[in-house]
């Protein structure tokens, strides 16, 4: 089956949050653009510039077809079998349908689970550098943040396991936010890691809330591996999984929330309950369903990407050390060795390439000097924009 991914799509005027919403990168600042707005390259926020697969549209028109939007929530085992034979096809992970919930979004879920689990006087413990709503879930319950800072290795971002058993040790720690494949570097981690960053949360008896959105997008090759599969007898892992990422579907604010301990899910419970948007079931329900050879030639378009990335950053800037991911659509550069003293890169390229992106302080700590590329965008979309990077560079 052929999918087209090079196909441009206008997103303007659609309240579109990448394409119409990015002067909140800016906070209200007044920058100078170096070329009309709508010639505008927004490579920041993490959704697809790839059309919605067609199977998802699709279902949700069948949904409208029965013409009443009313309280929704899964009434059979329709969408558990489905989800479930996705997890079971793709990471050979079951679970059980008592401990599936819902949330409006992984983000959403993250807050309420930072507030139902910890409140002031707690300590919260991520790593770094961090998707930034890590940062904001601590904030939303009024615990205090931890920070274990990832160590780059020969290109590779690794954890600091010492660091992370120390810190984990502190007693006021409550909670662990892991995310899983890592935003922003990108990294698919491994069965050995997994155990030891788990086993480590395990001997301190942590609460885990894994973030897992990325999950299904992955370099050829790579294998995800949910941390709850690596430890069946410990309750307190908390999976966040969503279809948002893989199939362009954020704005339907739709995640699965796994809860193996009945205590939290009792908990959960009395905040959350199982009400949907019946427009988001439907569409959850037929992406999981049909979206296995979607999936995979969108991960093979990706793969083009990051080789024709690498390729123009190799041949315009060859002092950088770029590495490819190993998971998510994201790329995380290294900029230091080009980027002038103090710039702010989001400022700096908005005004001198016309490119939007993230960079640094965005992602809590331990990021000065690195960018974040959302790369799922047709080729010619991603090729001019590392082109502009690097003329902006001076490259």
């Amino acid at each position: 089956m052929q999918f087209d991914f090079d196909m441009r799509i206008d997103r303007k005027h659609t309240d579109c949050i990448a394409a119409d919403g990015w002067k909140s990168l800016f906070a209200g600042q007044e920058i100078t653009l170096p070329c009309p707005e709508e010639q505008l390259i927004p490579m920041w926020i993490a959704d697809m510039s790839f059309a919605t697969p067609a199977f998802i549209l699709d279902a949700i028109r069948r949904r409208l077809d029965r013409q009443i939007l009313g309280y929704t929530r899964p009434a059979d085992s329709t969408y558990f079998d489905t989800f479930s034979a996705w997890t079971d096809l793709l990471y050979g992970w079951h679970w059980e349908p008592e401990d599936l919930f819902f949330s409006n979004g992984i983000v959403s879920a993250l807050n309420e689970l930072a507030r139902l689990l910890c409140g002031p006087g707690d300590k919260i413990l991520f790593q770094t550098p961090a998707y930034g709503p890590f940062l904001g879930a601590v904030k939303t319950c009024g615990a205090e943040p931890l920070f274990s800072r990832l160590v780059l290795q020969d290109g590779v971002w690794r954890t600091d396991l010492e660091d992370f058993a120390r810190k984990a040790a502190d007693p006021a720690v409550k909670l662990c936010l892991l995310c899983s494949p890592h935003n922003p570097t990108g990294r698919v981690w491994k069965r050995e890691e997994l155990l030891a960053v788990g086993q480590i949360c395990v001997d301190n008896g942590l609460i885990v809330v894994s973030d897992e959105i990325h999950c299904d997008i992955l370099r050829a090759g790579m294998q995800h591996i949910p941390l709850v599969s690596l430890f069946p007898d410990y309750k307190k892992i908390i999976t966040c999984m969503a279809p948002s990422k893989t199939f362009n579907m954020a704005g339907m604010q739709f995640s699965n929330v796994l809860i193996r301990d009945p205590e939290l899910r009792s908990r959960w419970s009395k905040v959350r309950g199982q009400v949907v948007n019946p427009l988001s079931l439907a569409a959850a329900t037929g992406a999981y369903a049909h979206g296995y050879d979607w999936l995979v030639a969108m991960r093979r378009y990706l793969d083009g990407n990051y080789a024709a990335l690498q390729a123009v950053l190799r041949a315009r800037l060859p002092e950088l050390t770029f590495r490819i991911p190993e998971g998510t659509y994201l790329a995380w550069i290294d900029l230091r060795p080009y980027l002038p003293p103090d710039a702010d890169p989001v400022r700096f390229f908005a005004e001198r390439a016309g490119v939007l992106l993230e960079a640094g302080r965005m992602f809590v700590d331990n990021a000065d000097g690195f960018i974040r590329l959302n790369l799922a965008c047709p080729r010619s979309v991603m090729t001019e924009a590392a082109e502009r990077i690097c003329s902006a560079l001076g490259h």
